[in-house]
């Protein structure tokens, strides 16, 4: 969701009047709100996954009040398509994917031959006729890059609100993976970044959902009892749009590729991304400044959940020093 950010830049830049709804689930919402482009998130009333053909096809019906004159499909799903075909939009433009010939009626048949995910949606922007690969675009760099307005009044009653300040420097660890453990750094790794960045004069913060409490929790409990007093794990405390105001109250992040990782780098921080079984070269963070971590054994990236030779040593062989040093 955060990197869709960047279709939505590109397509007011090519139309300052364009007005953009984004349809999506309901925990996304506080996100698109973040995004000055989004004229309105509209929530979609199924689970995820849920196919519910008779509901996609009311509710498609119900959004022909809106006139909307293109659609832009970003995930790869067969029924994802199928709303705005109910809806009757004129152009709906998307990639090959699962069976939706005849769904979209601009469908674009080359995704591979663009390396990057931002790349992919930025792409659909462009006519068909323009974009071949991502030569077309012009590189990475020169992409817009997702940004989230932080309302400074609402960041301070958060950080109130937690009994946070920022007297001396932030630094932010996200070790939730809820892709997989073949994702997530070492716990124990983590600790020794939290240690080491609290004795050069840092506090912590810790991100994540209730999921990741007690990962948090064993990361806090590795402290010294004096360091555990400048480490504050929000784990589970803190809504989404808490957590984005507090990611840009920190000058680093550490994470796993995660979704806290695209949040960090869209708020300004300064990110420095851990990757195990996956690869930043479809899924970079898109900061201003960014390290990237990586081992480089033979069998990575797997982009598997789970690791497939039971030894993760893409990550448990990633020392802490490599992040310490990015940090300093």
């Amino acid at each position: 969701m955060v990197m869709s950010q960047s279709l939505y830049t590109t397509l007011k830049q090519q139309d300052a009047d364009a007005i953009i709804d984004v349809i999506a689930p309901a925990w996304c919402k506080p996100i698109l709100e973040r995004m000055p482009e989004v004229n309105q998130a509209i929530e979609i009333p199924f689970g995820h996954g849920e196919f519910n053909f008779l509901g996609r096809r009311q509710f498609g019906k119900e959004l022909r009040k809106g006139e909307y004159t293109h659609a832009f499909v970003l995930p790869n799903s067969a029924k994802s398509a199928l709303i705005p075909f109910f809806a009757q939009v004129p152009v709906r433009t998307g990639w090959k994917g699962e069976m939706r010939y005849g769904l979209l009626n601009d469908l674009r048949p080359n995704k591979n031959d663009f390396q990057y995910m931002v790349e992919r949606y930025v792409a659909l922007a462009h006519p068909k006729s323009e974009m071949q690969n991502s030569a077309s675009l012009g590189g990475l760099s020169t992409l817009p890059k997702p940004r989230l307005t932080i309302d400074e009044n609402t960041r301070c009653s958060t950080l109130t609100k937690f009994g946070l300040n920022r007297t001396t420097p932030v630094l932010g660890l996200c070790p939730g993976a809820e892709f997989g453990p073949a994702k997530q750094w070492p716990t124990e790794h983590y600790a020794a970044v939290a240690s080491e960045m609290i004795e050069r004069g840092h506090q912590v913060w810790l991100f994540g959902s209730a999921k990741d409490e007690e990962t948090t929790n064993t990361i806090q409990n590795l402290l010294s009892e004096s360091q555990k007093a400048l480490c504050h794990n929000l784990a589970g405390k803190t809504s989404l749009i808490e957590a984005v105001d507090l990611l840009s109250a920190c000058n680093s992040v550490v994470s796993n590729d995660s979704g806290l990782m695209h949040v960090a780098a869209a708020v300004g921080c300064h990110v420095v991304g851990v990757y195990g079984s996956t690869s930043p070269e479809y899924t970079p963070p898109l900061a201003e400044k960014v390290d990237i971590v990586n081992t480089d054994i033979e069998c990575r990236p797997c982009f598997k959940r789970e690791c497939p030779l039971g030894h993760l040593k893409c990550l448990k062989d990633l020392s802490p020093d490599n992040v310490v040093d990015k940090l300093k």
